[in-house]
């Protein structure tokens, strides 16, 4: 077996047995795709198992072996139903399927598994894939098992304490229902202003004009219709103002009974409003003020005990208010607890969108490198060239995707650079032109003057070219897209964004277009993630809020005004850099690998082996003598010995000591020691002038190999006693 797998327990079981003993022979003599699937389960973090061949032999992996409890060893190599009768029923009808090459895929299914000699209850997540062998015959099945404990026993916590949220609603509820009952109560009303339904109890409903069977069917206009037409118009604009303003509302006013009775009620509300300030929820309730009325206009002729029957009265009032605060309160709690439902509903969402983008790039990678050994085992080297490119073209769609997640967590690494906004925009011109389509104008206008800002170029362009599309996208039957660019000062009232706006003095970068436009409620959630308007397999939703982390993370903020048929114009706001001179704002291009010049060396710290073997194998053809050591533990003797270095290439995010402290110490002993650090995501190091010295530069992962040779060339630098 050729298995790479270091320190796993199950790859060392594998390697031990006499497989010469078992149905599928001699481990020498095992084709390639069994070869093939066993390196996969070894060296998957994932718990995984391999069965393999008529008799489903199995080999798993040291997360499987866990799972798998007291049956581990034993069942190393024995067929699955010896290994599990009891599962039988359950498995038998899942592998029949499988072998047709049919994949079953199973959520929360429970288990139960002596552990210790005793039995442990385990709910896991399931996947049961196909194998096949080099005829393309499903010879095999790949399970995929994930320990969904931790995760159900929150799931359950969560629903324990919604229920008792809505118990304690229902009480509040039934509360307020006294509370109402003991003051005259008309009723109560829950207004919904974005979709404008009034929902209102029967009472108060049928006092204002509206059937009770349409209470929580109509808008606010049929409630207002049962207003005496001279109060009519003073409740509108209290209400309106209310909403406008954050105010209490509080209105005493006349309604008209159909009969021509005419009663006074008290009304008292408040407006809600949501996490980006806008009002979506106006709840109140109303006191049936007639008797009252009624009351004070005999007394003006009798003059009799007028002041203490106002004062019981305004009591009266002051405490029904009181019980009304209170409950407010309460249905308030309940609403913080059906947030944090949502919430964590949404983060259920953008995992699935991330395992569904990234479960599809992978299948590209894998599946074109699994070709490529089969044509390249089957002397057909020359017919790889499609698949490699169908691989390099999916992993570099899973590196946008890493790079836009990160820019929408605000944690991507920015090389921030001084640069000139109208120089950026005019060298992407004609990216922009090859990009929006022949049926579509393109209209370049650049302000005078425009001040310079420090930015990473990269980034920019990548939120510039993302605008474009979505630009041309709303505009199938052709149209105009303006990229505009401006001086701007902002004081915080100018625009309306979703953070905090820092007066001071921008440079704006702005896309429109006069396409099909956005609708209120789509515009509402343009930069929440993976939220799209195209087809499935046509967006990841990821392209507006990866623009609006980039702009917060820049310092600056980002706006979008949308009209259905009017068109779209985001706008991009980045601070204004002072005090600089500016030399290029572009980017240098990549020519050819610089090679070493005599004697240089360099020594790659990286734990990850694939991308340490790569990293070393380049220097290797570049000429310089390559040292490598997978820890910083491992790299700090040959730091400190007498060897000569020219540059330090470290990972970042290394086992126990990282990247950044081990470049510390290996500068005591080589002061002025030069530094390249490699980075995938390291919090730390996402701020690139907090995290960098003079002599250190970094490249994000992942990179390229002539970017990699150019970067370590310019540090190393050039001997000028070598040039002729």
């Amino acid at each position: 077996m050729n298995g790479t797998s270091t320190g796993s327990e199950a790859a060392a079981l594998i390697a031990r047995l006499d497989w010469a003993r078992s149905p599928l022979g001699e481990a020498n003599d095992w084709p390639q795709s069994l070869r093939t699937a066993v390196d996969i389960v070894v060296n998957s973090p994932m718990p995984m198992l391999l069965l393999w061949g008529h008799q489903l032999i199995q080999l798993y992996n040291d997360g499987f072996a866990r799972l798998a409890g007291n049956k581990h060893p034993d069942a190393m190599g024995q067929p699955a139903h010896q290994t599990w009768p009891e599962l039988e029923s359950f498995t038998a009808p899942i592998y029949s399927a499988v072998r047709d090459g049919q994949t079953r895929t199973f959520s929360e299914q429970r288990f139960v598994l002596q552990r210790n000699h005793r039995d442990t209850e385990i709910w896991l997540d399931l996947t049961y894939s196909p194998i096949r062998d080099e005829s393309g015959q499903v010879a095999g099945i790949l399970v995929t098992a994930i320990d969904t404990h931790e995760r159900r026993s929150k799931a359950l916590e969560l629903q324990q304490r919604s229920e008792a949220s809505l118990k304690a609603q229902h009480n509040s509820e039934q509360r307020l229902q006294l509370a109402l009952a003991a003051t005259d109560a008309v009723g109560t009303w829950d207004w919904d202003i974005g979709e404008d339904h009034f929902i209102a109890d029967a009472h108060f409903a049928y006092l204002h004009g509206v059937a009770p069977g349409d209470a929580g069917l109509l808008p606010i206009s049929a409630y207002l219709q049962g207003v005496h037409p001279e109060d009519r118009g003073t409740v509108a604009r209290s209400i309106k103002h209310c909403i406008s303003h954050g105010t209490e509302y509080a209105e005493e006013y006349r309604l008209l009974l159909p009969d021509g009775e005419v009663r006074w009620i008290f009304a008292r509300g408040r407006c809600y409003k949501d996490h980006q300030g806008r009002p979506v929820r106006f709840l109140g309730a109303a006191l049936d003020l007639t008797e009252r009325k009624t009351t004070e206009q005999a007394l003006r002729h009798l003059n009799e005990n007028l002041e203490e029957r106002v004062a019981q009265r305004t009591q009266a009032l002051a405490e029904a208010n009181q019980r009304l605060q209170n409950e407010m309160y309460e249905r308030e709690r309940a609403e913080d607890a059906l947030r944090h439902a949502q919430k964590m509903e949404a983060v259920g969402q953008l995992t699935g969108g991330i395992a569904h983008d990234f479960n599809n790039m992978l299948t590209g990678i894998i599946g074109s490198l699994d070709l490529m050994q089969r044509y390249i085992t089957a002397g057909r080297s020359e017919e790889i060239g499609r698949f490699i490119e169908a691989a390099v073209s999916s992993a570099h769609r899973a590196a946008a995707l890493t790079h836009r997640l990160l820019a929408f967590s605000r944690r991507q690494s920015l090389d921030r650079r001084p640069l000139d906004p109208n120089q950026l925009v005019a060298s992407l011109e004609d990216l922009f032109r090859r990009t929006k389509g022949a049926h579509i104008r393109l209209n370049v206008q650049l302000g005078q003057d425009i001040w310079p800002v420090n930015t990473d170029a990269s980034q920019l362009e990548n939120a510039l070219l993302n605008l474009v599309i979505n630009a041309r996208d709303a505009m199938p039957d052709g149209g105009e897209i303006l990229i505009e660019t401006a001086n701007s000062y902002l004081d915080g009232t100018d625009i309306t964004t979703l953070e905090p706006v820092k007066a001071g003095d921008y440079v704006m970068l702005g896309v429109c277009d006069n396409g099909t436009g956005m609708a209120p409620k789509i515009l509402a959630k343009a930069f929440d993630p993976f939220f799209t308007t195209k087809p499935i397999g046509q967006g990841t939703g990821l392209g507006l809020s990866m623009i609006y982390g980039f702009a917060q993370q820049s310092g600056g903020h980002v706006t979008i005004q949308s009209e259905p048929g009017q068109g779209t114009c985001v706008r991009l706001y980045l601070p204004r850099l002072h005090g600089t001179s500016l030399e290029s704002s572009l980017p240098a291009s990549l020519g050819e690998a610089p090679v070493a010049q005599a004697g240089e060396a360099v020594v790659v710290v990286e734990d990850d082996l694939a991308v340490r073997m790569l990293v070393v194998n380049l220097l290797d053809e570049l000429g310089y003598t390559a040292h490598q050591a997978a820890d910083a533990r491992t790299a700090l003797p040959l730091l400190e010995s007498d060897l000569r270095v020219d540059l330090l290439v470290t990972d970042v995010g290394l086992p126990g000591m990282n990247g950044r402290q081990l470049a510390e110490i290996a500068r005591q002993h080589r002061p002025g020691l030069k530094v390249l650090f490699m980075t995938g995501y390291a919090e730390k190091a996402s701020e690139r002038q907090g995290f960098l010295e003079d002599g250190m530069d970094m490249v994000a992962k992942p990179f390229s190999i002539d970017l990699l040779a150019t970067k370590i060339r310019a540090m190393i630098g050039v001997d000028e006693r070598l040039q002729a």
